[in-house]
């Protein structure tokens, strides 16, 4: 008859699980970030796509390149999202393989320090795009000089 760990183990599993749950809490605030910075830009793209076919000139050309730069924050995000999600993911396989390996005696502490590893790099370059992204924006952002009214 097979046994299995003790209630304290159990819990002792639980209590080295915490900071990967609590590292899964923030990935879904940043989730959630992402995902509004992106429904922000795709309407924007969407109003400027409506007025893009009336404008002529100087206006259309403004039209155009603001249209380039959200497509470049769309990339930009959906990659922050992309690894977002997988470092989750990668956190969510850290916790299963803490109590997988308690569960069956399993000396796996490497594979399980890796995922970590992992999960961090994944976060990391997940917030590197989200900087990008960041930086596009703001640098987008440029108020035209005759609408600043500098005469007043």
């Amino acid at each position: 008859m097979p046994t299995f760990p003790a209630v304290s183990t159990i819990a002792q599993t639980i209590q080295l699980s915490l900071s990967p749950v609590f590292m899964l809490a923030g990935i879904g605030a940043f989730v959630n970030v992402l995902a509004g910075r992106l429904a922000r830009v795709v309407d924007r793209g969407r109003a400027l796509e409506a007025l893009h076919p009336r404008s002529r000139g100087p206006e259309h050309d403004r039209h155009v390149g603001e249209l380039r730069i959200l497509d470049r924050r769309i990339r930009l995000i959906n990659m922050g999202l992309l690894l977002a999600v997988l470092s989750a993911v990668t956190t969510c396989a850290v916790v299963t393989l803490l109590f997988v390996a308690e569960l069956a005696w399993l000396h796996i502490g490497r594979a399980v320090a890796i995922a970590f590893i992992l999960a961090m790099l994944l976060l990391i370059a997940a917030l590197a795009a989200f900087m990008v992204e960041v930086r596009v924006a703001t640098h987008a952002l440029r108020i035209r000089p005759e609408l600043l009214e500098h005469t007043r």
